[in-house]
Parts: C-alpha cells; structure tokens; sequence
C-alpha cells in the first residue's frame, strides 16, 4: 500500500480574482432570454389569462418579446462577436425598452380598484407577483449594469 503524498506544487485557489465585466455580462444575457421566453410562454396564452390583477394587453407582451428579440441579438453580437459600438448601443437601447415594457407588466400586480374588481388570479407557475418581481427588477438591475460597463467601456 502507498501512502499518499502532497504534490510538490499546490494549485492556488483563485476565489478573490475579480470577476471580468465580459463574464458577468454574459451571464445577465443568458438569464434575460430565461426572463423573454418566459414572459411569452407565460403571458401570451390566448385561452387563459395570465396570473395578476389586471388583464395585459397582448401587443404589450408582443413589444416585449419583439423588443427582447432584438436586443438578444443586437446586444449578443455586440458582446460575443465585438461588433461595432453602434450596436451595441442600439442592443441596450432595446434592453431599456425590454425593461421598461417588462416593468409595465409587472404592474399587473397592483390592487385593481372599484366596486366590481375582482381578486388577482393566479396561474400554474407560481402564486403571488414573486416570480415576476424577480426576473424584471432583475432586468432593471441587469440594464443599469450593462450601462455601466458599457460607459466606461469595460467590454472588450
């Protein structure tokens, strides 16, 4: 039997390294398609309506999925394949329309007023705003952080 032995040279850990602006983006890019193809699936049932208080029109969650395709593609080139920095720009452009429309839809959850409104739905996801909450703050704090790194020129 051999008796085990420590290498002669350890491997460091790295967990201090900072983390690159290029990883932490790619990351927000991957959890905002999660966030888009979620919203329509989610959202863009014509035979049932969607978990909320109030009802959301369906052109706004096309604006949402059209917008979020677009910027998938624009911002994704933009970071994968280093495209020009009009592209770029014009990708988080769309990120912030995404946002915006996404934050609308959000407001599906406020308490409806009235004497004939009713109580708020809820569907087979989740129950209660959480889920929606989680995804578009998300992509609030995700596109203030794209900005950012895209400002001071950080993606390379």
């Amino acid at each position: 039997m051999t008796k085990w032995t420590a290498p002669a040279e350890r491997c460091p850990i790295r967990h201090n390294d900072p983390v690159s602006a290029n990883v932490v983006s790619a990351i927000l890019l991957v959890l905002a398609v999660v966030l888009v193809v979620l919203t329509r699936l989610r959202l863009a049932r014509s035979d049932e309506p969607g978990a909320g208080r109030l009802d959301i029109p369906v052109g706004l969650v096309n604006a949402h999925t059209a917008l979020g395709t677009l910027a998938i593609l624009l911002w994704g080139s933009y970071l994968v394949f280093e495209t020009d920095w009009v592209v770029g720009f014009l990708g988080l452009l769309l990120w912030w329309g995404v946002t915006v429309v996404g934050l609308l839809i959000l407001l599906r959850w406020l308490p409806a007023k009235g004497k004939h409104a009713s109580e708020g739905a809820s569907d087979a996801w989740t129950e209660g705003p959480w889920l929606s909450m989680v995804g578009h703050l998300g992509a609030l704090v995700g596109a203030i952080v794209w900005t950012a790194y895209f400002s001071m020129d950080k993606l390379t």
